[in-house]
């Protein structure tokens, strides 16, 4: 579940930082924008654990100014840990919470700037920009105040990177007390349990500060930068990949404009020869906080929540196209550009309201099923792609997925060649129904507007669906400890495989109490594996009743030749 990311370590005591190579990324994450830590830790328990989301993006963690805009997160006072989505204590706790799921947390780091005006900060600190006072900051930290004009996107890059963004005093982050100060922020973030950050307004910033600010981490942290960049400006996404992963807007304009105004059949090649960042260095979307309101690179092409039916189209072709690393936005309905977030909790009773003032598109279903086909197709490639020449389209990931997309007004009903193994599967991008693939041949009826995506991991038989192989796997022997129960409750394991149910209690595999309240079972696992599991404890009729996973991290095992044996364990 926890992705292949490219991790940046800091240097300590002068050594200097090397930074990784590059590397594709597993999984999908999703941006939770504005929820509040409690409901956070709750939807990483509740559903992006079960449903195999690698990570969840959390809004920014910092001091802030006070106000009901969604921008005010966007001002820092200080780093203290209080603001808007809780306290220090309720994010400490949503990020032990959300790790003991395998759900990375990935926080939003304000550290291009300071908050403008003055008044007092969320957490009872004052502030006051026509000084340059802050708690953590004075004057002879900021560059000299100057303005970035329109005109200077296109041709001035110091002046991008030296000026005030609208307005805000702009951190000199080329200074050692700025660049140690904010990498203590990070490191504090990184104690915590944060496994990532989002650089906010990276291109206002040198790609050597952030370098500099980065060199001073104590622990591996995932790092993506936010580049706008949709060509031509004086500053381009590209200057920033050797540091770390980079926002890629083009991909979020283009897929936008392709599903409002093109035909989907345009999106045979869609990626880096449409002038995109290399796959292994974008992070992609379609659409973000900013741009869904017309900010960053905003515009009538970017396809939102309010698009409907053509918004779900574009999200599953995203998650099912092998490009970048896609981040699901999860919204709440706005009519202001402005607007801040609902007054009420997302968790209330214990229920997720979503679909009214929270939108929780990463809970339609063809969206928060397909970030299951991302993971399972994971490392194959696109084949067989057939088109009609307009907006529908099909193609196979390998022998792993296939996925067909109708965005016509007529239904799409047609046999497909295509490389699954024979069996039956649950469409999981339409309506749950079993299809049956034989002989290389699948039949599908697709409504207008609607998708269909078959995959090895969504069997209708609850199983999995293997390919054709001498493997004869390896036995593992799982143990879970001190796995004491209530009744009608038993302790399962589950994991990052087919096998083990790709993180799905309901899919997960049941131990024998034998020797309570130790658990054990023996299981074939595929040979040769790098395998993350955890103990799980839940109902045994209703996968989602008394479930309580395995704290702390991931558990590793390894499996040998195919025919040997191993056993791994784990402990409540």
């Amino acid at each position: 579940m926890i992705p292949l990311h490219r991790f940046i370590a800091g240097a300590a005591l002068g050594v200097t930082m090397v930074l990784p190579t590059h590397q594709a990324h597993a999984g999908a994450f999703v941006h939770l924008f504005e929820w509040k830590w409690s409901d956070v830790a709750q939807e990483c328990e509740n559903f992006l654990g079960p449903k195999g989301f690698s990570a969840v993006q959390v809004s920014p963690p910092q001091e802030h100014i006070q106000g009901s805009a969604w921008w005010t997160r966007y001002q820092p006072v200080s780093y203290q840990i209080q603001g808007r989505s809780g306290d220090a204590n309720a994010f400490a706790d949503m990020v032990q919470r959300c790790n003991a799921v395998g759900v990375e947390v990935y926080a939003d780091a304000v550290i291009n700037h300071m908050a403008n005006g003055s008044g007092t900060g969320t957490a009872g600190s004052s502030y006051d920009s026509g000084s340059f006072s802050y708690p953590i900051y004075s004057s002879n930290d900021f560059h000299a105040p100057c303005t970035i004009n329109p005109e200077d996107y296109g041709n001035d890059a110091w002046r991008v990177r030296n000026c005030q963004l609208v307005g805000l005093p702009d951190l000199d982050t080329a200074d050692s007390y700025v660049q140690n100060t904010i990498a203590g922020y990070l490191n504090h973030l990184t104690s915590l349990g944060v496994k990532g950050i989002r650089i906010d307004a990276a291109k206002h910033m040198s790609p050597s500060d952030i370098s500099g600010i980065l060199s001073g981490l104590n622990d591996p942290l995932y790092v993506f930068q936010e580049v706008i960049d949709l060509g031509g400006e004086a500053v381009s996404a590209g200057e920033y990949t050797g540091i770390s992963d980079v926002t890629e807007f083009r991909y979020s304009a283009s897929i936008g404009d392709v599903f409002k105004n093109q035909q989907l059949a345009n999106l045979n090649s869609f990626g880096e020869s449409w002038g995109f960042l290399a796959g292994g260095d974008a992070v992609v979307f379609t659409d973000n906080h900013d741009n869904q309101r017309g900010h960053g690179a905003g515009g009538s092409n970017v396809v939102t929540y309010k698009d409907g039916s053509v918004y779900n189209l574009a999200n599953v072709f995203m998650l099912a196209w092998p490009y970048g690393y896609p981040k699901v936005m999860s919204s709440y309905s706005f009519s202001d550009g402005d607007q801040g977030p609902p007054a009420q909790n997302v968790y209330q009773n214990g229920s997720a309201q979503c679909g009214d003032a929270w939108i929780c598109e990463h809970r339609w279903d063809s969206i928060a099923n397909m970030v299951g086909f991302r993971n399972v197709t994971d490392g194959t490639g696109v084949s067989g792609w057939w088109d009609n020449g307009n907006n529908q389209i099909a193609f196979n990931r390998g022998n792993k997925g296939f996925v067909a997309i109708n965005r016509e007004g007529g239904s799409l009903s047609r046999t497909f060649s295509t490389m699954l193994p024979d069996g039956q599967y649950r469409n999981i991008a339409g309506d749950g129904s079993c299809v049956s693939v034989q002989g290389g041949q699948v039949t599908l009826d697709i409504p207008a507007m609607e998708a269909a995506a078959l995959h090895t991991g969504a069997p209708c038989d609850g199983g999995g669906i293997d390919e054709p192989s001498d493997d004869k796997g390896v036995s593992v022997s799982f143990e879970c400890a001190n796995g004491s129960t209530n009744w009608g409750q038993s302790v399962y394991v589950t994991g990052n495989n087919n096998e083990l149910g790709n993180w799905s209690p309901a899919s997960a595999l049941k131990l024998d109490p034998e020797n309570y309240p130790t658990w054990n079972g023996t299981f074939t696992m595929p040979a040769n594996a790098s395998i993350e599991w955890k103990c799980i404890k839940r109902s045994e009729t209703d996968s989602e009743s008394q479930l309580v996973w395995q704290p702390g991290a991931n558990n590793l095992l390894q499996t040998g030749d195919s025919g040997a044996t191993a056993s791994t364990s784990g402990s409540f």
